[in-house]
Formats: structure tokens, sequence, C-alpha cells
């Protein structure tokens, strides 16, 4: 995963709110850690904190690679869970896209027919052995022909 040089990408800012020493770090790492479970290729990421009354603002946007900006933002009175608010906000668009991206592969047909007619159980009359074939020589062309 290339976040070596991922603090260079991240910007942690504010408008009228001193964010301490604390909070900048634990941004940092915490989108780190996201970025590294989903893509693992940070281009860029910032975090923004404004103040509305006794509450706090926080807009989370992280780029992954080429992929398209994602965005969250959550207001709460505490300042740390407005921010891991908006983180998962924004790590649920990443795990969206990222299904979104393994699902071009084709559709198993065999399994949802499977699911849709459920497990059968065999006819009673019948010997399966543990390969759930048929143990009788009755129309088994195998045998006809040895």
């Amino acid at each position: 995963m290339d976040l070596e040089g991922a603090d260079n990408n991240i910007l942690v800012q504010s408008s009228t709110v001193d964010l301490g020493d604390n909070f900048p770090e634990y941004a940092k790492t915490n989108i780190r850690q996201v970025a590294g479970k989903y893509f693992g290729r940070l281009s860029t990421a910032s975090v923004h904190v404004t103040r509305e009354g006794i509450t706090y603002r926080c807009t989370v946007n992280m780029q992954m690679g080429a992929l398209k900006m994602m965005s969250g933002e959550a207001k709460d009175k505490d300042l740390y869970t407005a921010f891991r608010s908006a983180l998962q906000k924004t790590a649920k668009q990443l795990r969206r896209m990222k299904r979104e991206l393994r699902e071009d592969k084709g559709e198993r047909t065999d399994k949802d027919r499977l699911l849709r007619e459920g497990a059968r159980s065999p006819a009673p009359d019948r010997d399966i052995d543990d390969a759930g074939l048929p143990m009788t020589d009755e129309g088994d062309y195998r045998a006809a022909a040895e």
C-alpha cells in the first residue's frame, strides 16, 4: 500500500476553531487506516472543521487513486464524534465503490439456481453413494459398456 508519503497529502484545517495538537494526528491516523483498508492509494485527503453555535461541523474529503472525490459531513457537540461520523460516511462510499468495481464479474447462475430451489433431499427409493450418485446399475450405460 502506497501510504508512505500520505502525510503530505492529508490536510487538517479549521476556521475559528483551535484544534490543538492531538486532533490533527488523530485525524491523519484514522484517514490512513481507512485508506489502507479500502484501496491503499490515497491521492489527497482533507478535514475541515467549523463551529456552528455549540456544535462542530466536520467535513472529510478523500480521493483514492484516480477515483472521484468522496465526501462525508457530520455535526455533533463533540469534535471527535463529528469527525468519526464524517469519516464513517466517507468510508461507506469507498466501500460501495470498491464493491461496485469488484462486481464486474459474470453472474454465477448455478449458485443462484441452488439458492432459489434449495437443497432437495434424494428420493427415498434410491440408494445414493457419498458422491451423490445412484448406486444401482439400472440405466447406467457405463456398466453396460464394460
